[in-house]
């Protein structure tokens, strides 16, 4: 610990985590204890929000896709049980929601 409350990371330590001059370290208190945390990696590659949102549209429509079809499953297992009727049936008997 130096007089401005600079330390010194040993080279093997650096080595090890992948250390270089310049990183931002965190430190966090841990107890009685104070854990250095290396910098974290980013990916690799980044997405645009552009095609990020494009891919979160994407995902959405298959879901709604699933949705429906798991909706006209139920339905016909029902229909095939001889209920003719399911559940969200009960909750619209009133035409209001």
């Amino acid at each position: 610990m130096t007089s401005k409350l600079q330390v010194t990371l040993p080279k093997s330590i650096a080595d090890r985590f992948n250390i270089k001059p310049g990183d931002q370290i965190e430190w966090e208190a841990a107890g009685e204890t104070i854990r250095v945390v290396p910098p974290r990696k980013r990916a690799q590659f980044t997405i645009s929000p552009r095609d990020r949102l494009k891919y979160f549209d994407q995902a959405t429509k298959r879901q709604r896709e699933r949705e429906k079809n798991l909706d006209r499953a139920l339905l016909a297992a029902s229909a095939r049980a001889g209920r003719g009727w399911v559940r969200a049936d009960l909750y619209d008997r009133d035409g209001t929601d």
